[in-house]
């Protein structure tokens, strides 16, 4: 077995591609880049899955040793996550609140962008599956933020570590923490991807590619 990879980010990856969210071969992505791998948290569309899924995140969350007092999930793919990792963390006897924000406001009823429990006066950890470009984090900060919260960190399943653009050589969760000072913890990147790979029979015909690719993309 491969050291440099625990054994939570080896059951995270080995879940990912039971379940299909986790595909190698040849995928043009949004940003145009042809990648040999893809990710997508969608996938985790059954209840078993999903609470596995959760108890991932929470178990990388222990071992990052973060500090928070409830979970924001950001519309969309971050309310199921942020609803799977609150339901593990009350399995393991600690009953988090949770927030979501809706992408357009409520003019009606209740109104407002914020629903679930009130973040205000507390530290907020939100939950996604991915950082892109950083805009729906930096939107779920200014969300929180506004509403009274403290933003205590991200976690999401899958850091890509690759450059934004070749103008800017960082990557985009880099790019969320220099800009806004908030700490973010990944299940699995892919550095431990790679590892992943040279470990399991099925996956050494990618791991060149792969390779390939974060030699083309990956960040400083």
């Amino acid at each position: 077995m491969n050291r440099a990879l625990s054994a939570n980010q080896r059951t995270f990856l080995e879940l990912a591609m039971r379940m299909d969210a986790l595909r190698f071969g040849a995928f043009t992505l949004k940003s145009g880049r042809n990648s040999p791998y893809f990710f997508n948290a969608g996938q985790f569309n059954t209840g078993a899955s999903l609470a596995a899924l959760a108890g991932c995140y929470a178990e990388a969350l222990s071992e990052a040793g973060a500090d928070f007092d409830m979970l924001f999930g950001p519309a969309y793919k971050g309310i199921p996550l942020a609803t799977a990792v609150a339901c593990e963390f009350a399995r393991r006897g600690r009953d988090l609140e949770v927030a979501f924000n809706r992408k357009e406001a409520k003019t009606h009823g209740e109104g407002g962008t914020l629903m679930g429990a009130s973040v205000a006066g507390k530290r907020v950890l939100i939950v996604d599956d991915v950082i892109t470009a950083g805009t729906a984090i930096r939107e779920a900060i200014g969300h929180i933020e506004a509403a009274g919260g403290v933003v205590a960190g991200v976690v999401i399943a899958l850091d890509r570590q690759e450059i934004l653009s070749e103008d800017n050589r960082v990557s985009a969760v880099n790019s969320v923490k220099a800009s806004t000072g908030v700490p973010v913890i990944a299940v699995a990147t892919l550095t431990n991807l790679l590892h992943f790979a040279e470990d399991n029979t099925h996956l050494k015909q990618h791991h060149d590619a792969l390779l390939a690719y974060r030699s083309s993309y990956g960040s400083n």
